[in-house]
C-alpha cells in the first residue's frame, strides 16, 4: 500500500476511536447523578467547618452540609479560569453575604491536573475564599467527562445524593442571573 493511503487510513481510525471514547466520556447531564467520588478534605479548619466536614482525608461531594453545591472545575493553567477568578470569587461574596443564600449554597473548586501546592498557589494568588480541592492524577477529571477548563456543574443534595442540576462549560456569565437559574432548578423558585 502506498504510505499516504496508510497514513490516512490511520487518521479516518484515530478520528473514529476518539468520537467512539468521547461519546462515553460525556459529562453528566442535567437529571442524572453527579459522581460520587472522594475528594481530599481541605487541611483549613475553617473550610472545613464551611463544608460542614470535620477531621482529616477524604469526602464526598454528598456529605458537604448544604442544599446545593456550586463545583467549578479549574486548572490554574487555564487563562479562562485567571480571568473568571473574580467573578466567581463576587458569586462567592454573594452568596456568603446573601440570607436567601448562605447556609443553602456552598462551592468548591476542583483543580484539575494540579496538586495541592499548585492549587493553593492558585488560591492565594486569586484571593479564593472558598475551598479548592486538588485533582493531580485526574480521577475526579476522567470520572466526569474530561471537560475544558473552566466547567461549572451545580448539584442538589437530597438523601445521600448529589443531583446535576446545572452543568455547563465557560465562562460563567451574570453570577445574580446563574443564582436565579440555580435557584429555579433546585427549588422551584
Amino acid at each position: 500500500m502506498h504510505k499516504k493511503t496508510v497514513a490516512f487510513m490511520l487518521t479516518i481510525l484515530i478520528l473514529m476511536i476518539a468520537c467512539v471514547c468521547r461519546a462515553e466520556m460525556d459529562p453528566p447531564p442535567v437529571g442524572s447523578t453527579f459522581p460520587d467520588i472522594e475528594l481530599l478534605k481541605p487541611g483549613n479548619s475553617s473550610e472545613l467547618k464551611y463544608l460542614g466536614l470535620a477531621g482529616s482525608g477524604n469526602f464526598k461531594i454528598s456529605q458537604i452540609k448544604a442544599d446545593v453545591v456550586i463545583i467549578e472545575i479549574f486548572s490554574m493553567y487555564c487563562p479562562y479560569c485567571q480571568g473568571e477568578a473574580p467573578h466567581i470569587n463576587n458569586l462567592y461574596a454573594f452568596i456568603e453575604n446573601s440570607p436567601i443564600y448562605k447556609n443553602k449554597i456552598k462551592m468548591i473548586g476542583i483543580a484539575i491536573n494540579n496538586s495541592l501546592f499548585e492549587a493553593e498557589i492558585f488560591k492565594n494568588k486569586y484571593k479564593v475564599k472558598f475551598p479548592l480541592i486538588p485533582d493531580g492524577d485526574f480521577k475526579l477529571h476522567k470520572t466526569i467527562g474530561q471537560v475544558r477548563t473552566p466547567y461549572f456543574f451545580a448539584v442538589k443534595l437530597a438523601d445521600g445524593k448529589a443531583e446535576v442540576i446545572y452543568s455547563r462549560a465557560g465562562v460563567l456569565g451574570d453570577y445574580k442571573a446563574f443564582l436565579e437559574q440555580i435557584s429555579k432548578s433546585a427549588w422551584g423558585k
